[in-house]
């Protein structure tokens, strides 16, 4: 949940700013705070100007999938891999998926037989001061 949350925001940001007309650019980075020449390449290209990494709850080959069909162009999966019943096996399955992420009958393939789910942290009992989300500006 997280990590579709977090894509949807940069990418709605992505979008947003694409659709400013140029003229008002330079307003948008002063208020973003942010160098005109990024700001500038994103709204020319459409995307960032680094990895869009996914990361925060990627358990399955589906939600890897699902991540990079929203536009990320890789996922982070975390330690609680080696929770799962078998981390080398989820791990290849995930990596398939990604790669594969077009394509529904290799996701479904892959995701077949994979055991016990790997175990995520309810992100409502995690205190505030410890949520990396609200870190950074």
């Amino acid at each position: 949940v997280e990590a579709v949350r977090h894509m949807r925001a940069v990418q709605d940001g992505i979008r947003r700013l694409q659709s400013l007309p140029a003229e008002e650019l330079a307003a948008e980075a002063k208020a973003l705070g942010a160098p005109l020449e990024l700001v500038l390449e994103v709204h020319n290209t459409g995307k960032l100007p680094v990895v869009n990494f996914a990361a925060g709850g990627i358990a399955t080959p589906a939600d890897a999938a699902l991540m990079m069909q929203l536009g990320a162009e890789g996922v982070f999966v975390g330690s609680g891999i080696f929770k799962s019943s078998d981390p080398p096996v989820r791990a290849q399955t995930i990596v398939k998926a990604t790669t594969h992420y077009q394509d529904p009958s290799i996701i479904a393939e892959v995701s077949k037989g994979l055991g016990e789910p790997m175990r995520g942290l309810d992100i409502r009992t995690i205190p505030d001061e410890e949520l990396l989300a609200t870190r950074g500006w």
